[in-house]
């Protein structure tokens, strides 16, 4: 599917930014939809099925932590969350409900184009990646046990239930244990971006990975980036 193909809802409850970040997504060639509070946003994506949702955290009726939450209990799908706060706390709920990515406003329409370009460059990479990990064996590191094809993580016979996005970062980490990754390798090679002004999204999945499957488990190597350090 080409990307003039793909549907984009936009759920903003501020009619001036809806409407710019709708017409810059339709001038980049997507389908875009616009929702501006949390209960017309789930009605909405249930009818449309959407290929990405850019969703503002604070919305009326309920906020867009829990739009994200039936969104993806119903079928998982992109979510770019936005929020007018720096708050860290509200960024580690929104990646553990199922946001891939988030950027805090005030945000450039040009930035927020190319974090979707991304996000929809990782989910096709996903599908394409998914027949080549369907005959891979489990990746153990010490206790952590990594299915690809049925992406599924255990740590200790407990099973841990990670975000698509989280998966994805676990498995690269797993995939060179013990060896330091940079965050700009990541950001290139687990999100597909070219540039440092994410760094901050790798930071923040890798305490929601520590806060999920154990504080030991990834190690900070400051300055420099993150390693997989599972005791053997």
């Amino acid at each position: 599917m080409s990307e003039r193909e793909r549907r984009i809802l936009v759920v903003e409850d501020e009619r001036a930014i809806a409407d710019a970040v709708a017409d810059r997504l339709r001038a980049e060639g997507f389908r875009v939809d616009v929702a501006g509070d949390g209960p017309s946003a789930v009605m909405l994506a249930a009818r449309i099925q959407p290929d990405l949702v850019v969703l503002d955290i604070m919305l009326p009726g309920f906020d867009g932590l829990e739009v994200c939450r039936r969104i993806q209990a119903s079928r998982p799908v992109p979510v770019l969350m936005l929020t007018a706060r720096d708050d860290e706390t509200d960024l580690l709920v929104g990646l553990a409900v199922g946001a891939d990515d988030y950027l805090t406003k005030p945000f450039s329409l040009r930035e927020l184009a190319a974090r979707v370009h991304a996000l929809m460059r990782r989910v096709e990479r996903s599908v394409e990646s998914a027949s080549l990990h369907a005959e891979l064996p489990p990746v153990t590191v010490g206790d952590l046990e990594i299915n690809p094809s049925e992406r599924r993580v255990h740590r200790a016979g407990r099973e841990v239930h990670l975000t698509p996005t989280e998966f994805d970062l676990l498995l690269h980490l797993a995939g060179r244990p013990r060896t330091v990754l940079p965050r700009e390798r990541l950001l290139s090679e687990v999100w597909g971006w070219h540039d440092t002004s994410g760094t901050r999204t790798v930071d923040s999945h890798i305490k929601a990975l520590r806060r999920k499957l154990g504080a030991d488990l990834i190690r900070t190597v400051h300055g420099v980036g993150y390693a997989l350090d599972v005791a053997r």
